[in-house]
């Protein structure tokens, strides 16, 4: 056995040859308003015929929902006494839904920056989240039935950081998705 082999290598690691090259240790306190604030950067909007892709799915809902309450009407007779209840409903519903969505679609932006891409959504409550590159571990670009009649894509992000990091971002142009797709799928190969 060659201890000579095994006390190289211990005195790599002993602790005066460590902090030897160690850094100063410092934990300087950051002053809140001095921290970068992200709400200050210009997100990118979706695309605009991403809002046209709301108003299908709307459609579609109401459309299923209606013929539901005819199917139910037609079924049971003593039930047409409803039915202008149930129209006022189904409209009032719609409504709802449309000035949801399109709050929701005019809240929606996206920024990439050098290290991180913003996304921002919500109307009840706002959600901002920020993932840096080195977190990211899979970029996925999915496309829709309806997304690909107006070449749009939905670009999903997916981080180390388990679920609750991952985001799904609709309704971007299939070529900015696809641009934003392999500037994040190159910053992955070169961090491995």
């Amino acid at each position: 056995m060659n201890l000579d082999k095994y006390s190289y290598h211990y005195s790599l690691f002993s602790p005066l040859a460590i902090l030897k090259h160690m850094q100063p240790f410092t934990n300087e306190t950051l002053q809140i308003e001095d921290l970068p604030k992200y709400e200050e950067v210009n997100l990118n909007s979706l695309d605009s015929n991403y809002w046209k892709i709301i108003i299908i799915n709307i459609v579609i809902t109401i459309v299923i929902i209606s013929a539901s309450a005819l199917g139910i009407f037609l079924l049971k007779e003593e039930s047409t006494a409803y039915i202008p209840h149930v129209v006022a409903a189904i409209l009032t519903f719609a409504v709802l839904l449309v000035i949801l969505f399109r709050l929701s679609f005019k809240r929606r932006g996206i920024a990439v920056r050098e290290r991180d891409i913003i996304y921002s959504s919500g109307v009840l409550s706002s959600k901002t989240t920020i993932i840096p590159f080195n977190r990211i571990q899979h970029v996925a670009l999915n496309e829709g039935v309806f997304s690909r009649m107006y070449k749009l894509g939905a670009l999903e992000v997916y981080t180390a950081g388990g679920a609750s990091g991952h985001i799904k971002i609709y309704g971007l142009a299939i070529d900015d998705a696809n641009r934003i797709k392999e500037l994040l799928s190159k910053r992955l190969n070169n961090a491995e």
